[in-house]
């Protein structure tokens, strides 16, 4: 069963340019010394990556296959991207409850690492214009969600692993990366609360081992039940419905058939089996057998 996007050379050096990227992005706070640069520029470096962090995007996603995507590809992206900012609404002002998320772990499953960074860059899109969330935090979540897809591609067994050990993989992932998720970006939000609390806020130019203390008691304080609510909602939806789902997307991608060759057949010749070529004959007369006058 072949992907909608296969990764190649070109687009697994642009993921991994993004993602190096987004790792400064997201981390600088806690690795920038009180001598660099970025300390110093701590109020607006979130709005420097937040314009930094799109066009590195949009680099990844004009390369992201080096076959380029068919429209098949496209049609499965937009109408699974459509669902997912459908979802999101659903339960996002309520303990962090967001259905979207499991349905991007089997997604990325199903469709690959490559597939699964744009449908999860896409969906957290489409979900913001839906819901009116765009702002400097936006490009950071397209590309937290972009990874945590990608990485619901790249678990162990997409050919052979099926029924419980599959679902329960999953789950456990699904788990895991909610709270991954939610840890980065805090670490967005983090930077922009200096000076409004001395308990948790950071401080530009403090040792790593004090700003790793806040930051623990910022998540604690701020987002650990949210994470705690996106976590199990996931587990549970994945464990209930996810064979369904895994197996109409499976069912879906078998029946696109990407990457098969098309064929362009020639109009039908129809012959006639009565009749014989006259191989004596200079300009290949046709001559029908004795017997077979059809009148």
């Amino acid at each position: 069963m072949a992907a909608p996007v296969r990764l190649g050379p070109r687009s697994v050096a642009a993921l991994a340019l993004v993602s190096a990227v987004g790792v400064v992005a997201f981390g600088w706070p806690l690795l920038a010394g009180s001598a660099s640069v970025l300390a110093g520029h701590a109020t607006d470096a979130p709005w420097l990556f937040a314009v930094l962090l799109p066009l590195l995007a949009a680099v990844v996603v004009a390369t992201i296959s080096d076959h380029g995507l068919d429209a098949k590809a496209v049609a499965m992206l937009g109408v699974l991207a459509a669902v997912g900012a459908a979802l999101r609404p659903l339960g996002a002002g309520t303990a962090g409850l967001e259905p979207m998320f499991f349905l991007m772990v089997l997604s990325g499953r199903v469709l690959g690492p490559g597939f699964g960074f744009v449908l999860g860059s896409v969906t957290m899109s489409a979900s913001a214009l839906l819901t009116g969330g765009v702002g400097p935090w936006l490009p950071f979540q397209m590309l937290a969600m972009g990874w945590f897809t990608l990485g619901a591609g790249l678990l162990p067994g997409a050919r052979r692993l099926r029924g419980r050990g599959e679902l329960l993989m999953l789950a456990g992932y699904g788990a895991v990366a909610s709270f991954a998720y939610g840890t980065v970006m805090n670490l967005q939000g983090w930077v922009l609360l200096q000076g409004m609390s001395s308990g948790v806020s950071f401080r530009p130019g403090d040792p790593l081992s004090e700003n790793l203390v806040r930051f623990l008691a910022y998540c604690a304080a701020t987002s650990l039940g949210w994470d705690l609510g996106r976590a199990v909602l996931t587990v549970v939806l994945v464990l209930t419905v996810g064979t369904a789902v895994l197996r109409a997307l499976r069912r879906a991608t078998r029946r696109a058939a990407f990457e098969a060759p098309a064929v362009f057949e020639g109009p039908a010749v129809f012959e006639d089996p009565d009749a014989v070529e006259n191989p004596a004959g200079s300009r290949g007369e046709i001559t029908r057998r004795p017997g077979h006058d059809r009148r």
